[in-house]
């Protein structure tokens, strides 16, 4: 074990979680143990504990931090086109995606079933639903309910797609992306008084 740091707690916990998240990137949630992170973080497994009572938690809150950072990567700004925000969200979470596997994997089958993690995808979810409906050219209320309606099931559908292509990679990145984008306004054409992406191939 490297000799302890003395670091503020709050330093101490933003390095446990730095050490959480690369184990998580690494390697399965199975394999990581608490003690791997207590030794790799130079502190007493009853220093971790005091942070952090169980992986669960520490894995949920490398997840939540790591959800925060998509969703700041993920801007939406009405001056770019539909496509051009769409390719940027795409890419940023498939960065994410490919550098640490394991942990959406782990988020996604292994603790699918956990509400924290539940909630953090969630909340994720919805917050990327809220932004694009902010740049889309909705006519009325009743368009934006058929809009949002879209976007929440097309926003699973990409979820559910990716994690597969992580498990088994049938396509290569570009075209996962593309395929992802191209539901997404294809779904959305119908819906709209004029079209959200006419930079995009019909």
């Amino acid at each position: 074990m490297p000799p302890r740091q003395r670091l503020t707690p709050a330093d101490r916990r933003a390095q446990l979680l730095a050490v959480g998240a690369r184990l998580f990137a690494a390697r399965p949630y199975e394999e990581v143990l608490m003690e791997d992170v207590a030794e790799q973080a130079g502190v007493s497994r009853a220093l971790l504990y005091r942070h952090f009572p169980g992986k669960r938690d520490l894995f949920a809150t490398v997840y939540r931090e790591a959800a925060d950072r998509l969703l700041a990567k993920s801007r939406f700004d009405p001056a770019d086109t539909l496509v051009e925000q769409l390719v940027e969200g795409m890419d940023a979470h498939l960065d994410y995606f490919v550098e640490n596997r394991h942990a959406v994997l782990a988020a996604n089958r292994v603790l699918a079933g956990d509400p924290v993690i539940q909630t953090i995808t969630t909340n994720e979810l919805d917050a990327l639903r809220a932004r694009l409906l902010g740049v889309l050219p909705l006519a009325d209320e009743s368009s934006r309910a058929a809009v949002s309606q879209v976007l929440r099931s097309w926003l699973v559908f990409v979820q559910v797609l990716v994690v597969d292509w992580l498990t088994k990679e049938t396509c290569t990145r570009t075209e996962l992306r593309d395929a992802c984008i191209g539901a997404c306004i294809g779904a959305l054409r119908p819906l709209l008084p004029v079209d959200p992406a006419p930079d995009w191939p019909h």
